[in-house]
């Protein structure tokens, strides 16, 4: 950001142009009008070429590499989560579960500073605000992440209410669990992504079954009164067996901990760029495997809360699309915001441009959100450089 703004007062006075021209060609600006797509005549995308020789071929991501992270500037009751005080522990992750975008966008793993980060940033939203959000992808893997449990036992934050993104099953210990009860938390969340250990290690969840047993073990024993556990469907090969496991697994727990609430947040696989799983698309059995798992659990006591299966569909859209869409979404935009619309939307443009003589006709719906592409396929991100290239993510994909 510091580069891009210098850049921005050096050229002042040109033609808008002209100043798009000289950014791009600082690392990691994207300027999309200066990259020009090709397809074949089954409109596929065939290659993503710049549009001057001066312009990079490339665009490569740039990585924050200090050692102080983001905490919240804005403090609102507005907000998603409001009046919390936010604060990056972790960025990236270091597991690397294999659909997670989180983790594999934004390698290397890296770690907020405990004395020159984390702790001035929480003292200053406690000054503001007694809720303080902890966050990243899997912030119990901090090195301090233990000094920082000790210096929240300080008898200054008895009212601070604390809340922590999700945590590792393996990491969750009785005296976190502890603190977090007395810090007016009520709850811990882990992804267990499924209850099959074949479907966990397919996607490098290195997680065992007792360890999902025992950080339930550790939430009741510490004072907290409810466990929510994150899944999900349609991954790749799950079959209608991995469903049934995972609801045995809930029950389990449920049996073991009686007196915990649980709650299982599930939603259906998205595949996303950047990650091994992004060739992967979205399985129409998961419908069907949302309302089963809801079928079987809430019978029992267990809250379910699945997310649309529609919306992930959309989700999927996006995700895999290129700026072919752009006319879709602005169609969508003012009317119903619903699967329905999206493929209605998505139909008028595509009559639209059959009729015409463009060159950027929509592909499929079927090809674009449900099926599986090769991995030699010219994806449209091919000119924007990730952590890892493609290479790298199709043999992470085969080392499952």
């Amino acid at each position: 950001m510091p580069t891009f703004i210098e850049k921005l007062h050096e050229i002042q006075g040109i033609s808008r142009q002209a100043k798009l021209k000289i950014l791009s060609q600082n690392p990691g600006i994207y300027v999309p009008i200066l990259y020009k797509p090709q397809y074949d005549s089954n409109k596929k995308l065939i290659t993503i070429n710049a549009t001057d020789s001066e312009i990079p071929k490339q665009v490569t991501k740039q990585t924050w590499k200090q050692n102080t992270l983001s905490h919240s500037t804005v403090i609102t009751p507005d907000s998603a989560w409001p009046g919390i005080h936010m604060v990056e522990v972790v960025r990236s992750c270091p597991e690397l579960c294999r659909f997670c975008l989180a983790s594999y966008l934004n390698l290397p793993f890296r770690t907020s500073s405990l004395n020159e980060g984390l702790i001035p940033a929480i003292e200053k939203g406690f000054a503001v605000t007694k809720r303080i959000g902890l966050l990243g992808a899997s912030i119990t893997q901090h090195p301090e992440f233990d000094e920082l449990l000790n210096w929240l036992k300080h008898d200054d934050f008895e009212d601070m209410r604390l809340s922590l993104s999700s945590v590792r099953a393996t990491t969750v210990n009785k005296k976190m669990t502890t603190l977090l009860a007395r810090r007016n938390c009520k709850s811990i969340t882990i992804a267990i992504e499924s209850g099959s250990e074949r479907i966990r290690n397919l996607v490098n969840k290195k997680l065992a079954e007792e360890e999902i047993f025992s950080a339930a073990r550790y939430a009741h024993e510490g004072g907290l009164t409810k466990l929510k556990l994150y899944g999900m469907v349609g991954l790749p090969t799950e079959t209608e067996e991995d469903i049934e496991t995972t609801a045995d697994l809930l029950l389990n727990i449920k049996r073991k901990s009686p007196s915990l609430k649980l709650s299982f947040g599930v939603s259906t696989f998205v595949p996303k760029a950047h990650t091994p799983f992004q060739w992967f698309g979205v399985r129409t059995e998961s419908k069907k495997r949302l309302q089963k798992l809801g079928k079987r659990l809430r019978p029992h006591g267990i809250e379910v809360r699945p997310e649309s299966y529609g919306w992930s569909v959309i989700q999927a859209l996006i995700s895999r699309s290129d700026r072919r869409l752009a006319p879709v979404i602005e169609l969508v935009r003012g009317s119903q915001n619903t699967l329905g619309g999206w493929k209605k939307a998505y139909k008028a443009i595509q009559e639209k441009n059959n009729s015409s003589s463009t060159n950027s006709q929509l592909p499929e719906w079927e090809e674009m959100v449900h099926q599986e592409w090769k991995p030699d396929r010219i994806l449209p991100w091919m000119h924007l450089n990730g952590p890892l290239q493609s290479e790298q993510l199709i043999k992470h994909q085969n080392m499952l």
